[in-house]
Formats: C-alpha cells, sequence, structure tokens
C-alpha cells in the first residue's frame, strides 16, 4: 500500500519536532550545589554563587556544549534531591565513597585534597593524640565528620549543619577543635574571622572514609552523563582551563596524585 505524499511529509516533520525536543531537552542541566562550603562553594550576599565548583561546573558545560542552572540545596538532603529529580548532578566537593556509590553514580575526581585539624591559636594541644576527651566539631552527613568517629574514638563528636557553624563555634570555644578538608580550613583562616585559629595538622587520607577524591554525581543508573562529565573533566585538564581555574583559588595543584 502507498501512502500519500503529504501524509509521509507530516510524519515527518513531526519525527523532526519530536528529535528537536528531546535533544533540547538535553542541551540544558540542573546543577545542584551547597553554597555554603568555601572556597568551594557559596552564596554570596546579592544571590551569586561563587567558587571553585561553580567555576569547574561552568568550564564542564562549556566543554559538554551544554546549558546549566545551579540550585542550592542543603548538604544533609542534596542526594535526596537527586534521586527526586530535582536537579540532574551534584556539583558539590562531594567524595566518592564506597557508601555513596550505593546511592549514587559519579564522574572520575575533579579534585582531591586530605583532611586536617583546625584549633584556637591558643591551644594546648600539640597533637592528634592530645585530642583524646575534646570536643570536636564537623559537619554532618560529612566524610569528615565519618573520619573523626573512627580515628578519634574517644574525643566527643559535635555535629554542625553547615561548616560556617562548627567556625561559629571554635572561634567562640565552645569546641576544642574542628575537622574538614584542609583547603576549606586554610582558607578560612586567612579570614578576619579565621585569625582566631591554626592548622594543627593535616590528617593522613583513609580511602575507606575520605573516598578517591570529590566526584560529580549523577542519579544510579546514568553512567552515561557520569561519563560526559568525565570525558570533559579529561578535556579541561588537558587545554589548560583547569589549571586557569586552580591558579585563581590555590597555590598548588588541588587535583592531587
Amino acid at each position: 500500500m502507498r501512502i500519500p505524499t503529504r501524509f509521509l511529509a507530516a510524519a515527518s516533520i513531526a519525527a523532526l519536532s519530536l528529535f528537536a525536543g528531546s535533544a533540547m531537552a538535553q542541551e540544558k542541566l540542573i546543577i545542584g550545589t551547597e553554597g555554603a562550603y568555601p572556597p568551594f562553594n557559596n552564596l554570596e550576599a546579592d544571590g551569586s554563587l561563587v567558587g571553585f565548583d561553580i567555576d569547574i561546573a561552568k568550564a564542564l558545560c562549556d566543554e559538554m556544549k551544554v546549558t546549566c542552572e545551579f540550585v542550592t540545596q542543603d548538604w544533609d538532603g542534596i542526594i535526596p534531591a537527586l534521586q527526586a529529580k530535582k536537579f540532574d548532578a551534584i556539583i558539590a566537593s562531594m567524595s566518592i565513597t564506597p557508601e555513596r556509590k550505593e546511592k549514587v553514580d559519579f564522574s572520575k575526581k575533579y579534585y582531591n585534597t586530605p583532611p586536617a585539624v583546625a584549633v584556637p591559636k591558643d591551644s594546648t594541644i600539640a597533637d592528634v593524640a592530645g585530642l583524646k576527651g575534646k570536643t570536636i566539631g564537623a559537619q554532618s552527613s560529612t566524610t569528615h565528620a565519618n573520619y573523626a568517629e573512627k580515628h578519634m574514638p574517644d574525643s566527643e563528636l559535635k555535629l554542625y549543619p553547615t561548616a560556617d557553624e562548627y567556625k561559629l563555634d571554635l572561634e567562640g570555644g565552645r569546641v576544642d577543635a574542628v575537622v574538614d578538608d584542609i583547603v576549606v580550613l586554610s582558607e578560612w583562616l586567612k579570614t578576619d574571622a579565621g585569625a582566631c585559629c591554626k592548622i594543627l595538622t593535616p590528617l593522613p587520607i583513609d580511602v575507606e572514609i575520605n573516598g578517591e577524591g570529590a566526584g560529580i554525581a549523577v542519579r544510579k543508573g546514568e553512567t552515561a552523563l557520569a561519563d560526559k562529565f568525565s570525558a570533559a573533566i579529561e578535556a579541561i585538564r588537558a587545554n589548560g582551563k583547569y589549571a586557569e581555574i586552580n591558579k585563581k583559588y590555590f597555590d598548588f595543584d588541588v587535583y592531587g596524585n
């Protein structure tokens, strides 16, 4: 049976429209981030998002030739929000850990830095052993909280919704020490608010807890998107864009070994 030409034309137009609509849908990605973890991601007073994570995300989106929009989300709920499809990926200094791999898929790492301990400048604590019996602050639902729980069992662990809150308590003498990423702590110590405190020591990376570095999380099963991010990370490492962003924030290669 022959089909009239006008029906073939209409079908072709419909198919093209469907394809175009699908392509347009794939040109936009919604990125979830915390917005409270400087210098990696921070929400400014004017509503703008700044930081290493944000600049890397923009560079990756440019490399992938997609438009990206950002959504802020409290850290404790950031994986559930991804699973609920409030955004397509998380770019928020999320460590790639075995526990998280059960819930989401990851790109390759885009940086890797060790944890550290910070204490007040007048603290009498000389080393990690001196934390026994002391109160340690950390952000909840983080690898740093898990690290303190495992490696500092003789200390009292106090958890906070955001890094800003534990910093206030360390400054105010309500905790004896805090654990976080060494870069986060070091950058805070350079500010007026961080003038109270000092790095006690970097901590050895525990791969089971700290993971393989920070990666980009996507919904479980969306490995194609994770692979696109991984390829884009390799591309910006090769073309110099990563180094350009790195230099803006750090005086060392934050990518790590």
